[in-house]
């Protein structure tokens, strides 16, 4: 009877700590997994709430969000799918920002024979059997890929050998494991640590391609609305901005 009387005690009180912290999810663009990983950590230090996070494709997110998918925070890779939530009226008013602008790469793995300071150029070569990029139809990384390879008209010779991964980070798994060639990827991921051991890369010029203009809302489904705006707040302050700076996204000037 004592060890009944005291396990309801332990339950208590754990549920009581537990209620103190509060937890989000959020869905972000998977160009953001490391330094969103930093930066939640630091966040979850601070602050004790936690956060649930899910990498992804923008444009797949962007529908499951349409079909109530229950995410508290939306980081899309492209402002466009927040706004067309904005537009629909499934996002908190006044919510939706540009946090930041992303950059492509041409990447290639160490002991590759390509020569990748060439640029673009470089994907002519007859031995490239395989190029990696993220799917253009729902990830704006990939539409950018095909734009610079149009404007370096290189496309029409690529075209056939492309590898289409799910999301960004999926394209740059191709390429680092050798099941592509190279590939072109986002900065972001390039700069991490174990893909600047494992390669080395080419930073394609913003110029030739749509701008990658990134935007992050907070959804009407969400559950923790004050904790998604901390969250927010927590972004844009100093430690959050130098993190993402550091993985090579430039970020506006807070409103």
């Amino acid at each position: 009877m004592i060890r009944v009387i005291l396990a309801l005690c332990l339950f208590v009180v754990t549920g009581a700590n537990l209620a103190v912290a509060d937890e989000i999810t959020i869905a972000a663009a998977s160009d953001l997994n490391f330094a969103f990983k930093e930066i939640i950590a630091e966040y979850e230090k601070t602050t004790g709430n936690h956060v649930k996070l899910t990498l992804g494709s923008s444009g797949n997110f962007f529908a499951q969000i349409q079909n109530g998918a229950p995410f508290d925070l939306y980081f899309s890779a492209d402002i466009a799918y927040p706004r067309k939530l904005e537009e629909a009226g499934l996002t908190v008013p006044g919510s939706l920002y540009q946090y930041a602008v992303g950059q492509i790469v041409l990447w290639a793995a160490k002991g590759s024979h390509l020569d990748i300071s060439k640029g673009l150029e470089v994907l002519r070569e007859p031995t490239i059997k395989k190029v990696a990029i993220a799917n253009p139809k729902h990830a704006p990384y990939g539409r950018a890929a095909v734009a610079a390879m149009e404007y370096f008209k290189v496309y029409d010779q690529v075209k056939d050998k492309l590898v289409l991964g799910e999301n960004i980070s999926q394209a740059a798994q191709f390429v680092e494991s050798g099941a592509a060639d190279v590939g072109i990827i986002a900065l972001s991921l390039a700069l991490a640590p174990p893909m600047q051991a494992a390669g080395s890369y080419w930073e394609i010029p913003a110029d030739v391609h749509p701008p990658i203009e990134q935007g992050a809302v907070m959804l009407m489904g969400g559950k923790n609305q004050e904790s998604a705006k901390a969250f927010l707040s927590f972004i844009q302050g100093a430690e959050g901005q130098t993190v993402m700076k550091r993985y090579g996204f430039a970020v506006p000037s807070p409103r």
